[in-house]
């Protein structure tokens, strides 16, 4: 049997984990990424912006509609390339400290500053009490685990990624929220056009055709059969309010990924023998049973 490459920092190596395995791409079913299960097709939408590719891309109307959503003025947003990049511009102009481990990969690991923290937790998957402070929250999932853009917390720095909620990575798009003056630094370290212009033109039909409500019922129906699928098999899992469910089952990931079924190994966040697994749609929660099946046959 050939060898599964290691799991990155976070998704995205579905790519690389076929290929090592012999499979075609197209035929895994990646949940080591976290999207949205039930978000629709992107690719209608994007085909009707295809003339965007010949002008180099101006963020401002996007940016005022996206402020328009989140309910604030459209000086204290600023639209990425992808909620990683919100990150990292946040990161370099703010500094900061995660305020305990684990926490996502990609969060500053100073010994000063302002304090990160996601919400829902990465990787627990838990919503943030009322009682929880941080100075800088990583939103990337709220939206699906509340049906809610945000939190609506005054004075702290945000970042998100809508790349997560509406289940386009390609496109790239995510977001800073924050202070005025903070936005303005963070965009003074951003590079030229760093939001693609497809990108932009697409990011109006995405928010008039969210529904966040209606969404995160979805995944929250879906998580709960995911964890029945997975605890009928005798798996110990551990779920909350996120789109994914951790499973406690050393090997899982190299187990599974021979049957078409890749699986987030949670070493890097300091959890060994603990996997993560997406909370697929209905025809992911078949193929995740038939590779079980099959995982379970080869003892």
């Amino acid at each position: 049997m050939r060898a599964v490459p290691p799991a990155g920092t976070h998704g995205g190596d579905g790519v690389a984990v076929a290929r090592s395995l012999g499979l075609d791409p197209a035929d895994l079913l990646d949940l080591s990424q976290n999207m949205n299960p039930v978000a629709p097709d992107v690719g209608p939408l994007v085909g009707r912006h295809l003339d965007a590719l010949g002008r180099y891309p101006d963020a401002r109307e996007a940016t005022a509609l996206l402020a328009t959503t989140l309910g604030v003025d459209a000086d204290r947003v600023l639209l990425t390339n992808g909620g990683s990049e919100a990150i990292h511009l946040v990161a370099r102009v703010l500094g900061g400290r995660v305020r305990s481990e684990p926490e996502f990969g990609l969060h500053p690991r100073g010994s000063s500053g302002p304090v990160w923290r996601s919400d829902p937790h990465s990787p627990t998957g838990r919503l943030a009490g009322r009682g929880e402070v941080a100075d800088v929250w990583d939103e990337a999932f709220h939206a699906l685990a509340t049906g809610r853009w945000s939190a609506g917390r005054e004075d702290v720095v945000v970042v998100g990624s809508l790349t997560k909620t509406f289940a386009c990575p390609g496109l790239r798009l995510g977001y800073v929220l924050a202070a005025p003056d903070v936005v303005r630094r963070c965009a003074g370290v951003q590079p030229h056009w760093s939001v693609s212009t497809l990108a932009l033109a697409v990011l109006p039909d995405l928010l008039r055709g969210a529904d966040l409500p209606r969404w995160s019922s979805e995944v929250a129906r879906l998580r709960v059969h995911l964890v029945t699928l997975l605890e009928d098999r005798g798996l110990r899992t551990e779920a909350a309010d996120a789109p994914w469910v951790l499973v406690h089952e050393p090997g899982l990931r190299e187990r599974l990924a021979p049957h078409g079924v890749l699986v987030r190994d949670c070493a890097s966040f300091g959890l060994p023998g603990v996997a993560r697994v997406a909370v697929p749609d209905e025809a992911g929660l078949h193929r995740l049973a038939t590779a079980l099946t099959r995982m379970d046959a080869d003892g």
